[in-house]
């Protein structure tokens, strides 16, 4: 990709934001009565102009894309100077922050690394780290809502309602905002959560994982029980490295999740268990074994851990 490419690139790429746009001198958009042009129409133009050098020889492509970059240089030099000296001016500072709500201005000022990246541009740069597999499963994620320290996200496709999508919730989405984002704390999916369940091949050193995240994990993993321990539809309360953990089966998925309410955090022993629903014995909160969903609160799931059925062994390992 040549550098003009590369730069009205960057400026597609700040569309996100601002949430909202100045207000104009009338309606048509401008203050001489002349219309004026969307964003997406100038980056357009442009995308159009430099398609014009893809079949020039290298050293006349080479040189129009040295002079675009010098130009882009000159422009990001006389905006900072310009910011400089205007935020001097009192009052000035407020009028600078209103006039970066426009969509051009921002993506311009963006562009040359005059405005920092917004919370909500960075939880999406976060996310397209991993986009490309969930895409890989047929699936996407989408932010809701950021209000700092907190983000909600939603599953879209094969994601929403994937008996995996637990997993990949906290060792994707969860993993990847916050290792992106340190400043947000909590992340939050407006779905109840599925589980982290997995299947066997039918090769007996062979595990297949639903979510496209546990696959990567290759060490950590704890021996459990032997499967045939374990017999379809059976639910056991083990101790794993220090914790309570919930182990169960359904034909060829096991299940594993921490044995604590995500209403108080209490162990659920001696809670009910039937039609593979265990009922806390505190308060009464349900939750589907299978994929962790609580079916009284729909929004709070019960913790995963990662969970495979090599052979006839079952290993867990823990999700911190």
């Amino acid at each position: 990709m040549n550098e003009a490419s590369k730069s009205s690139g960057a400026l597609r790429s700040e569309t996100s934001e601002p949430q909202s746009v100045a207000s104009q001198s009338n309606e048509n958009g401008s203050a001489d009565g002349v219309p004026e042009r969307s964003l997406e129409d100038m980056l357009s133009h442009i995308r159009a102009l430099e398609a014009l050098s893809d079949d020039w020889p290298a050293e006349q492509a080479n040189a129009a894309n040295a002079r675009a970059l010098a130009i882009e240089e000159l422009n990001a030099e006389a905006f900072k100077r310009l910011i400089r000296s205007l935020k001097t001016v009192p009052g000035m500072g407020q009028a600078l922050r209103e006039a970066a709500t426009d969509e051009v201005v921002y993506a311009v000022l963006r562009s040359h690394g005059i405005l920092k990246p917004s919370v909500h541009e960075r939880v999406e740069a976060a996310l397209d780290t991993i986009r490309p597999s969930l895409a890989d499963h047929g699936g996407d994620v989408e932010v809701v809502l950021v209000e700092p320290p907190g983000v909600q996200v939603r599953f879209l496709g094969a994601c929403d309602n994937c008996p995996a999508s637990a997993l990949t919730f906290y060792s994707g989405v969860k993993k990847a905002i916050q290792d992106h984002v340190p400043e947000i704390t909590e992340v939050k999916q407006v779905k109840g959560l599925g589980g982290a369940s997995t299947a066997g091949t039918g090769d007996d050193e062979t595990v297949y994982y639903a979510s496209p995240f546990a696959q990567y994990t290759s060490d950590g993993w704890l021996h459990a029980l032997d499967l045939a321990e374990l017999a379809d539809g059976q639910t056991k309360i083990i101790d794993i490295d220090g914790h309570s953990v919930l182990l169960s089966r359904f034909g060829d998925k096991v299940t594993c999740f921490e044995n604590a309410c995500a209403h108080m955090g209490m162990a659920m022993d001696g809670g009910e268990i039937a039609d593979g629903i265990i009922t806390c014995p505190y308060h009464e909160f349900k939750y589907a074994l299978e994929s962790g969903e609580c079916l009284t609160a729909p929004e709070v799931q019960l913790q995963p851990h990662l969970v495979r059925v090599k052979g006839d062994k079952i290993d867990v390992r823990l999700v911190e």
